[in-house]
């Protein structure tokens, strides 16, 4: 199934549409402000596993990021971090960035795994932090990569649909996405340490 959603303006019906079959275990692929994502509610393990099973690879040693609407959650989830960490996602979120922080005893749990770090995200698009925001809790962010020698990330979504209708539940259709990543910051550390440059800039934020 796919649905086409406007990515500035976004139906509520079809957010509430969208949310549904999250609660209820489903696997999506949405857009984000970089690459078109997989993605699942946190706190469902069976779908959890689907996604690991879709990437192919064990949900225990993934390292999934997690969408979150905002920084309000981001405490729920990790330990505390220091006031340069707090500055540096102020000034970047939402953006195109992935903040690797210390997770706390909840993401084991979510994970059911061992995972010490948790990766957050809060992209500048509308459509993943609407879905996030109805749903109440961060869902898995994992990137749709192309098997193309050429394009590592495919950006049309009717040929994302195409390749994975029969995987998920939906694929949410918010027009052309961008074949560049995320910038990945870990913030685990004494020092900040830019660990992949993708898209976004890095000199007003660290």
């Amino acid at each position: 199934m796919i649905v086409k959603i406007h990515p500035d303006n976004p139906s509520q019906r079809l957010i509430r549409l969208i949310v549904d079959c999250i609660k209820q275990g489903g696997v999506i692929v949405y857009p984000t402000d970089t690459v078109y994502a997989l993605g699942c509610d946190i706190r469902q393990s069976r779908a959890v596993q689907r996604v690991a099973q879709i990437k192919g690879i064990k949900a225990e040693k993934a390292n999934f990021s997690l969408i979150c609407h905002d920084l309000s959650y981001i405490s729920e989830l990790t330990k505390p971090f220091s006031t340069s960490v707090y500055k540096a996602m102020k000034k970047a979120l939402p953006g195109p960035y992935t903040f690797i922080l210390n997770a706390n005893s909840n993401v084991p749990k979510l994970f059911q795994s061992r995972k010490k770090t948790v990766g957050i995200r809060v992209p500048d698009n509308t459509i993943p932090r609407e879905i996030v925001r109805e749903l109440g809790n961060p869902i898995i962010s994992t990137s749709v990569y192309d098997d193309d020698e050429i394009l590592e990330y495919t950006t049309d979504p009717e040929l994302i649909h195409e390749k994975y209708d029969s995987l998920v539940d939906i694929v949410v259709d918010g027009g052309f996405g961008d074949n560049q990543a995320s910038t990945v910051i870990d913030c685990t550390g004494e020092e900040l340490l830019v660990v992949r440059e993708g898209k976004g800039t890095l000199d007003h934020i660290l």
